[in-house]
């Protein structure tokens, strides 16, 4: 239809193209293999990797994008659970897929994973080669990944923090790590505000 057309052209527009491929391709969830990172054009606080390697982990790949305010408020609860669980086998992953031409800057990436206090991987996935892998169309997103390379769970958007968390702690329980010393973050999140 017109509607639908339109609908996809503003996307298009609005996100520089990233969602428009995405639209082409199924997004993944429950139950899929994890494809793996690709046209990754530069590593913070890492060395390359695969997440072949990172087969027996628990993976948290988080899609963002440093000036997307609604990235910047997940940050608190990835840094908590970095803290919290990367000991146990947890690996967070940020793939910085950039909204916009100047986010493409190694050196602005840097200093926004910097910044915010990042201490986990980043990957540069500056032609959204991952993003389309995954099959996304939002920032931010969230793809837990299983000790065998199944995406057990997604979130897009902010919320869902203890739901996400107590889906990190079943899955690291699940590779035999012991989690019960640590207490997960129950706090009741804010409610969201009615236009």
């Amino acid at each position: 239809s017109a509607v639908a057309a339109l609908l996809v052209a503003a996307v298009a527009i609005s996100c520089g193209g990233a969602a428009l491929e995405s639209l082409r391709q199924p997004a993944l969830g429950e139950g899929d293999p994890v494809p793996e990172l690709v046209g990754i054009t530069g590593w913070i606080n890492t060395d390359p990797f695969t997440l072949e390697s990172l087969r027996g982990r628990v993976v948290l790949i988080d899609i963002w994008t440093y000036t997307c305010i609604n990235c910047i408020r997940t940050f608190p609860h990835l840094k908590d659970w970095h803290k919290k669980y990367s000991e146990l086998g947890l690996v967070i992953v940020g793939v910085h897929s950039p909204e916009f031409e100047f986010e493409k800057e190694r050196a602005n990436v840097e200093a926004a994973v910097e910044g915010f206090g990042l201490e986990y991987p980043v990957v540069q996935d500056n032609d959204f080669e991952t993003f389309h892998a995954l099959g996304n169309r939002y920032w931010p997103a969230k793809y837990l990944v299983d000790k065998e390379g199944i995406i057990r769970y997604t979130h897009h958007g902010e919320g869902a923090y203890a739901e996400t968390e107590m889906r990190i702690r079943e899955l690291l329980e699940e590779t035999g790590a012991a989690v019960t010393s640590i207490a997960p973050d129950v706090a009741p999140e804010p409610a969201a505000l009615d236009p």
